[in-house]
């Protein structure tokens, strides 16, 4: 726990200055973040099957690609150039044919690096998007997320007795999550209302901050079921007693792709 707390304590020490900043500066703690989470995602895959050199050079261009294209966007518009599409299918389809061996790089290879490439590159230009757009939304967000998943340790901690998915995460229960989602929907909701009176309704917000707290554990149980199906506890241990970046941004991931539903409401 201590170990824990002191490096939850360092990564926030870095984190709100950075935030604070914005700008360059912020683009490329996220592009760091995002390769490293790349990283992570290439890693758990090659648990079970390692993949090309060339293949693995080839995920950190298309990923740069994707996320530099975004960098200056301040519009609800998420824009790829067509080249970086059709070079992202080319590149990864193509080699299932050249290898000719399953075993070194097939199709399922293939689809699994674009999805996730996709996916994670989507999710990381939008946490760029949104501090483009405004700060004081991004942490809404991120507050919804450390809130609930605070307070949903600490409630199974304290009374947690049925598991909510024990073939996925066994230490997670139905009383934590019920009490980290009262709590994270009352922080989160009472920030969002301070920090921008009268701009939704509170049905409304109360509404919207649910549901994103129950999405970002949903996130949560989602790559917890892909660390299980590789038979690995964390992704890494970048940080210590957390586990790496994609541990750590699993929730705000799934939170801020649910968010893009709203942002046009608000």
């Amino acid at each position: 726990m201590k170990t824990r707390i002191i490096s939850a304590a360092i990564v926030l020490a870095i984190a709100i200055p950075i935030s604070l900043i914005g700008g360059t500066i912020f683009n490329l703690a996220i592009y760091i973040l995002a390769m490293i989470g790349l990283k992570e995602f290439l890693d758990i895959k090659e648990t079970k099957k390692e993949l090309p050199t060339f293949i693995n050079f080839i995920s950190y261009i298309i990923m740069t690609l994707i996320l530099v294209s975004n960098f200056e966007k301040t519009k609800l518009v998420f824009s790829l150039d067509y080249r970086i599409i059709v070079g992202l299918f080319l590149i990864f389809l193509l080699p299932t044919i050249l290898y000719h061996d399953r075993k070194k790089y097939s199709i399922v290879d293939a689809f699994h690096l674009i999805g996730g490439i996709f996916f994670l590159g989507v999710a990381f230009s939008l946490i760029i998007l949104i501090r483009n757009i405004d700060l004081k939304l991004l942490i809404y967000l991120f507050l919804i997320t450390i809130i609930t998943d605070t307070y949903a340790f600490g409630t199974g901690l304290l009374i947690g007795k049925h598991e909510l998915l024990g073939d996925i995460s066994p230490k997670k229960t139905w009383e934590g999550s019920i009490g980290g989602t009262i709590f994270g929907v009352f922080v989160a909701a009472s920030y969002f209302h301070t920090v921008f009176p009268g701009k939704v309704s509170i049905l409304f917000l109360i509404i919207m901050t649910l549901f994103l707290s129950i999405l970002g554990q949903y996130g949560d149980l989602v790559f917890s079921a892909i660390k299980r199906y590789y038979g690995k506890k964390d992704f890494s241990n970048i940080m210590p007693g957390h586990g790496g970046i994609l541990d750590r941004l699993d929730s705000i991931i799934f939170v801020i792709l649910g968010f893009m539903f709203f942002i046009t409401m608000i």
